[in-house]
């Protein structure tokens, strides 16, 4: 082999080493490239996460930091001065009748305050009337029941009296088992605390242990009623239906609300799923107003009200994409901006319910067309979103037609709050038997105060019946 054969072998063999190079680095570049995609996605992913808030997705608004709470539209200063504003109606307490005064007192000017001359006693016949309410020193009242032995002359056995018929076998009567059960449940103080209170103000010494007892003597004294109006509940025409989160014993637990426009009700269920629901939620039967769960699907669209909130913050996240996905969320709020200033009309009596009819006809061709294209970019995070609310389209609009149905779900969503702020002062509960006291306070709490009833008359008269073995007070608005 030539010198010249063993150069042009020599080139070749590097021209085949960098070709192989090349070839390397070009697949590394490929692999390189692939991961960075999917590090970018993952990146617009996180970024997206950092960005949720109370506005556009469903995190509370508890859980907003205090820069985005600044920067809600209705935070901003409206530059008004605090207090009452122009026009606003005052209110001040109104004096109650002569028969429910319990003293009166009559006051006399002594001296003329011209010449300083005494003046005689006699009583005006239009006088001043100024009512102070006050709370006197609150001290328990004690029975002690006294049961005697008697001895039968004839057969020689001795017999023991029993309890009067409504008498707890307990240290404490109807009035404190009632007092008690309500600091804890509609209070969100810790048991310690409810225990303290009484002691101080009502000086009553009650152990922990009892308080405990206390509980579950109320919570099964009000169950038949909970029972009744959940009967109630899921024969009213329209019920708004909702959950969130519950402990006991650290374990997650799901908590059920329903309410209506006269009653609502708790339960505290192992899951969220649908098949739990169903066996609460026993009867299909007129609106059902929620969001877009799937554990909602045994309930026939067209008997369901979509929650109009929930597609708002959605739609809110949509607005704050680029490109195309952006400009379809922008256009989405300007609809259902139109669509809630025709319905607050309604609301209002400014407006007829058919100019909202006619209205609705035109936002729903947009809002569908809108969503149909959401649905065809192939965007992740807003074609699917877009697809699922198209799937619920019939769901959408049942308020338009129906005065009885709302179109959001704030109503089951303000009812669950008193809860959360209870799990979040007391971890939630320990057993089943605080779950069911839990569940059924609240629903008698929650329901007396719609119903604009006295809820510690109506929890001892529920105990005191319970004691008597008498037929639980309803909880259900007695018939005009």
């Amino acid at each position: 082999m030539t010198s010249t054969d063993k150069r042009i072998a020599r080139l070749e063999h590097q021209v085949e080493t960098l070709l192989a190079k090349v070839e390397a680095q070009a697949a590394t570049i490929v692999v390189q490239e692939a991961r960075i995609a999917s590090l970018e996605a993952e990146n617009a992913e996180l970024r997206r996460r950092l960005g949720e808030n109370s506005s556009n997705s469903g995190k509370p608004p508890s859980t907003d930091a205090p820069k985005e709470r600044a920067s809600r539209p209705d935070s901003a200063p409206s530059g008004k001065q605090r207090g009452g504003q122009p026009g606003h109606k005052g209110s001040k307490r109104t004096l109650v009748p002569a028969t429910q005064v319990t003293s009166s007192e009559d006051h006399h000017p002594t001296h003329c305050r011209g010449c300083a001359r005494g003046l005689p006693t006699r009583n005006d016949p239009d006088p001043i009337r100024h009512q102070v309410w006050d709370v006197p020193e609150i001290r328990p009242t004690v029975t002690e029941h006294r049961l005697h032995h008697a001895t039968c002359d004839v057969c020689g056995v001795t017999t023991c009296a029993s309890l009067p018929l409504g008498t707890p076998q307990g240290a404490f009567g109807p009035g404190v088992l009632a007092l008690a059960a309500m600091l804890v449940a509609d209070g969100h103080m810790t048991r310690r605390k409810v225990v303290r209170l009484l002691r101080d103000v009502f000086g009553i010494d009650i152990s922990l242990g009892a308080l405990s007892e206390s509980e579950a003597i109320a919570s099964d004294a009000v169950a038949p009623a909970v029972e009744e109006a959940r009967v109630q509940a899921l024969a009213e025409k329209a019920k708004h239906v909702d959950a969130t989160t519950w402990y006991q014993a650290g374990a997650y637990l799901a908590l059920w609300v329903m309410a209506t426009a006269t009653v609502t009700v708790f339960t505290i269920a192992g899951d969220a799923t649908r098949e739990t629901l169903r066996m609460w939620i026993t009867r299909v039967r007129g609106v059902l107003v929620t969001d877009r769960g799937t554990q909602f699907g045994f309930w026939a669209m067209e008997r369901r009200q979509i929650c109009w909130a929930h597609l708002i913050r959605k739609y809110v996240a949509f607005s704050e994409r680029n490109g195309r996905a952006g400009e379809i969320g922008q256009a989405l709020l300007f609809w259902a901006r139109v669509l809630f200033q025709s319905y607050h009309r309604v609301r209002d009596g400014t407006g007829s319910r058919a100019g909202l009819q006619r209205a609705a006809g035109v936002i729903r061709a947009n809002v569908e067309r809108l969503l149909e294209e959401g649905r065809d970019l192939s965007v992740a995070g807003v074609s699917g979103s877009c697809k699922d609310i198209l799937e619920h389209r019939e769901a959408m609009w049942r308020f338009i037609d129906d005065p009885a149905v709302e179109p959001t779900n704030n109503h089951a969503e303000r009812e669950l709050r008193g809860l959360v702020t209870w799990r979040k002062s007391s971890f939630g509960s320990q057993s089943a038997r605080g779950n069911a006291f839990a569940a059924n306070l609240k629903s008698v709490i929650h329901t007396c105060r719609k119903q604009q009833r006295n809820v510690l008359v109506y929890l001892r008269a529920a105990i005191q019946a319970a004691l008597r073995h008498e037929a639980t007070p309803s909880l259900l608005r007695p018939t005009p």
